[in-house]
C-alpha cells in the first residue's frame, strides 16, 4: 500500500510509514482520578513496547441512544481533566467535538480534535476545527462509503489545513449492526492521508439494547489484527479496567459492551506489533 502523509501529533509522527500508532482510552471520562489512573496504565504498556500513544476520552458523549445515558463531565471539565493528563503524563489528547461553540476552548487544549461518525458531513464543525490548524481526525459516518471521504477532506484542505487522520469504524449492515470492508482501508488511504482503524466501535451493535448500544467485544482483537495486517497507520481502541461495571449512579458506562479490558492490552499490543513488522518488511523488502 502507497505511503501517506506524515501527521504530527505533539512529538508522536502518524503515517508516512512511520511505527503504528495507538490512540485509546474509556469512551467517557469519569473523573479526573480514573482518567489519569487509566492514561498512565495504559501510557506505560505502549511505552514498554515503544509504541507512540494518544489518550483519547470524551467529555461529552452527545449522540447517547436514550436521554438518560451517561454523557461525560460536559466541556469545561472535561477539558480540565484532559489538560491535566496532557500535563501530568506528557501525551498527546484527543477527544469528540459536537458543534462550532466547542471548537475554540478545544483546541486550547487538545491535540487532536475529532469528528464523530454522525457528524462527518457537518460542514461547519468541520472547517471550524481546520481553521484552528490542529490535527482533525475525523471517522467516517457508518453511511458513508469510504471514497466519499474526499469531499471531507476537501473541505478541511479548504481551510489550508493537511494535517488530517481518517478513522474507519464500520458500516452500518441492516438494523443494530454493524460491518467492516477492509478494502475501505485502502480506499481511504488512496487519498493520501493517515488511516485509523477503531477496533471497538466497529464491533459496536447500535442501539441494540433497546435504550443504548450493545456490543461484540471478543471480535475486537481479530478485527485489529486484521487491519494492521492491511497496512492502517494507527489503531483506536477504547479500553477501561472493567467495561461492564456500572457508575455509582447504577448507570452503565458509555460504549462498555464494545470497550476492550485493559488487561487485553498487553499480549494483544504484542501481536499487533509482531504483524505490523512483518508488513512493514514486505513493503520494505
Amino acid at each position: 500500500m502507497m505511503k501517506t502523509r506524515e501527521v504530527r501529533i505533539g512529538a508522536i509522527t502518524v503515517g508516512g510509514g512511520r511505527p503504528l500508532v495507538l490512540i485509546g482510552g474509556p469512551c467517557a471520562i469519569e473523573d479526573e482520578k480514573h482518567a489519569l489512573m487509566t492514561a498512565e496504565r495504559l501510557a506505560t504498556i505502549a511505552a514498554d513496547r515503544r509504541v507512540p500513544y494518544v489518550y483519547k476520552s470524551s467529555y461529552d458523549k452527545a449522540n447517547r441512544s436514550s436521554v438518560h445515558g451517561y454523557r461525560g463531565p460536559g466541556l469545561v471539565e472535561g477539558l480540565r481533566i484532559l489538560k491535566k493528563v496532557r500535563d501530568s503524563l506528557r501525551v498527546p489528547v484527543l477527544s469528540d467535538i459536537h458543534q462550532v461553540s466547542e471548537v475554540d476552548p478545544a483546541a486550547e487544549v487538545l491535540d487532536v480534535l475529532q469528528i464523530p461518525a454522525f457528524l462527518c458531513r457537518q460542514t461547519d464543525l468541520i472547517l471550524a476545527a481546520a481553521a484552528t490548524g490542529k490535527p482533525v481526525n475525523v471517522k467516517k459516518g457508518q453511511f458513508v462509503a469510504p471514497r466519499d471521504m474526499k469531499n471531507v477532506v476537501d473541505k478541511i484542505l479548504s481551510k489550508g489545513n493537511e494535517s488530517i487522520l481518517l478513522t474507519e469504524r464500520g458500516t452500518s449492515f441492516g438494523y443494530h449492526n454493524l460491518v467492516v470492508d477492509m478494502r475501505g482501508l485502502a480506499d481511504m488511504r488512496e487519498l493520501g492521508y493517515p488511516v485509523v482503524f477503531d477496533a471497538t466501535h466497529s464491533v459496536q451493535l447500535p442501539g441494540g439494547a433497546g435504550d443504548r448500544s450493545g456490543g461484540e467485544r471478543k471480535y475486537v482483537p481479530a478485527l485489529a489484527r486484521a487491519a494492521v495486517a492491511f497496512g492502517v497507520d494507527a489503531l483506536f481502541m477504547e479500553m477501561h479496567e472493567d467495561p461492564d461495571r456500572t457508575l455509582a449512579d447504577g448507570r452503565p458506562l458509555s460504549d462498555g459492551p464494545n470497550m476492550l479490558r485493559i488487561d487485553v492490552l498487553p499480549r494483544l499490543l504484542d501481536e499487533l506489533l509482531a504483524i505490523h513488522r512483518v508488513h512493514a518488511e514486505q513493503r520494505t523488502g
